[in-house]
């Protein structure tokens, strides 16, 4: 099972904990230094739709002008901004033999664990 994140981000850190504190082995993958893996995004982009990847509401987006959001308008643009900048991806996201969790709370976490 793969972690993908940011090793500082609160919910990532939030998401490690609870994986540690139940003993679940995870590999942890470090979006800043190990990159993003582009077949990761596009299989869940895919699967759950480019919008659930993209992360709106963090402080990153906010921070891109108001015309380099506007040209974020399908899979393959939002592929090319979260490569330029993971920090804009949701996270964590957990790949546990193909299935996928993006973000964290706990009980979401509970129901993919079958806690």
């Amino acid at each position: 099972m793969k972690l993908y994140g940011i090793p500082n981000c609160s919910t990532v850190k939030k998401a490690r904990a609870w994986l540690e504190e139940r003993e679940i082995p995870y590999e942890f993958h470090d979006f800043k230094k190990q990159g993003v893996p582009v077949e990761t995004l596009r299989e869940l982009c895919g699967l759950l739709g480019w919008e659930a990847v993209l992360n709106r509401a963090g402080q990153t987006w906010r921070k891109f002008p108001e015309e380099r959001r506007a040209q974020v308008v399908d899979i393959e643009s939002a592929l090319t901004l979260m490569q330029e900048n993971a920090s804009v991806i949701k996270r964590p996201i957990v790949d546990r033999d193909g299935q996928y969790q993006v973000g964290f709370t706990e009980d979401n976490y509970a129901a993919f664990f079958g806690e």
